[in-house]
């Protein structure tokens, strides 16, 4: 009627939080996360390439797996370690900044140790997340990261590569049990 207030809809809160990208994490719904090493630079190898040194590798790989089968911070969709960057696609059970957090503090420490370095940025600070509006973007999502490493022209199938879930499942070769049980 006019001149009556009309009430507000009542939507469902989208958690979301600022830095200096916009991050909006809608509840159910899968996210693409890539997060990068301190100084490199996307779209092409630069800075550092720790994550070539398998034991770094290994490490950020089994933090992964820790981060759904432990720990119980998502339902992993599909994982790709690259030279300078990770790829996760993932099912948020616990807000993201947490298990984030979690991810790259627990994995920087122990890479800090292996190349020698404490004190400094491992990971940059941000990272870039985009949620999948539905269901159709799925496959799609799984295929891109799985295939990164094929992209990049690291190896020529997608379960060659041992530091995804493409690899990591693949057999042989099987990649190394873990020598960490948790973080």
């Amino acid at each position: 009627m006019v001149g009556q207030a009309v009430p507000p809809v009542r939507l469902r809160p989208m958690p979301d939080y600022r830095r200096k990208l916009p991050h909006f994490h809608p509840t159910g719904k899968c996210l693409f996360v890539t997060w990068r090493l301190w100084g490199s630079m996307p779209g092409k190898q630069s800075g550092p390439l720790w994550l070539n040194n398998p034991r770094i590798a290994d490490l950020v790989a089994h933090a992964i797996l820790i981060g759904d089968r432990e720990r119980h911070f998502y339902e992993l969709r599909a994982w790709a370690v690259m030279p300078n960057h990770v790829h996760l696609l993932i099912l948020p059970l616990v807000p993201v900044p947490v298990l984030m957090r979690w991810l790259k503090g627990s994995t920087a420490r122990s890479a800090n140790l292996i190349v020698g370095q404490t004190g400094k940025p491992f990971w940059q600070d941000e990272s870039f997340d985009h949620y999948l509006r539905d269901s159709s973007q799925l496959g799609p999502a799984i295929t891109y990261v799985e295939e990164n490493p094929v992209a990049a022209g690291l190896v020529g199938s997608s379960r060659e590569w041992r530091w995804s879930s493409a690899g990591w499942q693949a057999e042989p070769p099987a990649p190394p049990k873990s020598p960490w049980t948790s973080f």
